[in-house]
């Protein structure tokens, strides 16, 4: 799956659970063969860790929260430019292939 967001972009959330629609996070992680995204403060779950020894090292029991991945079609690129969740074009030319704002037509890398 060819995926037009990557690590670092700012997106907003459109769709899914309704306390994380609307919400704007950066990209942590990006998974093209799932098609999947994690999202810096999206869909927060919480994992009940118990203590566990390993290789001398032991891991706190408790509590964690964690973003966990989220579909590729719930989210949507804000332009840099117009601060807007906009829709990706391809624009190529001798130097490469490059995203463009559908919107506003600014490149966005």
């Amino acid at each position: 799956m060819k995926v037009k967001i990557r690590k670092g972009d700012t997106v907003e959330v459109i769709s899914g659970r309704f306390d994380d629609k609307g919400k704007r996070g950066e990209v942590i992680a990006v998974f093209p063969k799932e098609g999947r995204v994690v999202v810096q403060g999206v869909n927060i779950r919480t994992k009940h860790q118990r203590q566990v020894q390993t290789q001398g090292r032991t891991i706190n029991p408790g509590r964690i929260k964690y973003e966990a991945p989220i579909h590729i079609s719930n989210v949507m690129l804000v332009c840099p430019k117009c601060d807007r969740p906009t829709r990706v074009g391809i624009q190529r030319d001798e130097t490469g292939a490059h995203r463009v704002c559908k919107k506003c037509q600014a490149l966005i890398d």
